[in-house]
C-alpha cells in the first residue's frame, strides 16, 4: 500500500510540477509580448507552454486512472472477502483446534497465527510488546511441538489441502 501511496504522491508532483511550469510560462508570454518579445520567442514560449499543459494533463487523466483501479481493487477484495468469509472462519476454527491439539499456549498460539499472517519476527514482537528473543522462543516451541521444520512448513501445512492438486 506504501508503494501505492507514494506512486500517487509521484505523480501528484509531477502534475502540479506541469502546472507551476505552465502557469509561469502563460504568464511570462503574457509579459514578454506586451513588451515586443520577437516571433520566436513567443513561439518557443507557447510550445513549452503547450507541453506543460500536455503533461499536466497527462498526469490529472493517469492520477484519476489510478484512482478508478484502486477503487475496483478495494470493491474486489471486499467482495471476495464477503463472498469467502465463512470459509476464512472456518480455516480459523481448523487452525485454533490444530493449535489445540498441538499443546500450544495461548501466546503461542497467537505468535503461530501472526506468523501464518507473514509477520517478521520483530513485527510480531512489536505487536505483542515484547522482546524479539521471546516471540523467537515461542516460533520454536510452535515448530517444535508441531513437529515441522519452519514458517514454510508451518503454513504448507494449513494451505496444502486447500489449494488444487497438480495434475501430472
Amino acid at each position: 500500500m506504501s508503494d501505492d501511496v507514494s506512486g500517487r504522491r509521484g505523480i501528484l508532483g509531477v502534475a502540479v510540477l506541469f502546472g507551476a511550469i505552465a502557469v509561469f510560462i502563460g504568464i511570462d508570454l503574457l509579459t514578454d509580448s506586451g513588451d515586443g518579445a520577437g516571433a520566436g520567442h513567443l513561439l518557443a514560449e507557447l510550445t513549452v507552454l503547450v507541453v506543460a499543459a500536455f503533461g499536466f494533463g497527462a498526469m490529472v487523466w493517469r492520477l484519476r486512472r489510478l484512482h478508478r483501479a484502486l477503487a475496483d481493487a478495494r470493491q474486489d477484495a471486499g467482495r471476495w472477502r464477503d463472498e469467502n468469509r465463512e470459509l476464512v472462519q472456518g480455516l480459523g476454527v481448523a487452525i485454533a483446534r490444530q493449535f489445540s491439539a498441538w499443546g500450544l499456549t495461548d501466546a503461542e498460539s497467537d505468535v503461530g497465527l501472526l506468523l501464518l499472517k507473514g509477520l517478521s519476527l520483530q513485527e510480531i514482537a512489536d505487536l505483542r510488546e515484547t522482546s524479539e528473543r521471546t516471540v523467537r522462543e515461542q516460533a520454536r516451541a510452535v515448530y517444535r511441538k508441531s513437529s515441522l521444520a519452519g514458517r514454510n512448513a508451518l503454513s504448507a501445512y494449513f494451505l496444502e489441502d486447500l489449494l488444487p492438486g497438480t495434475s501430472g
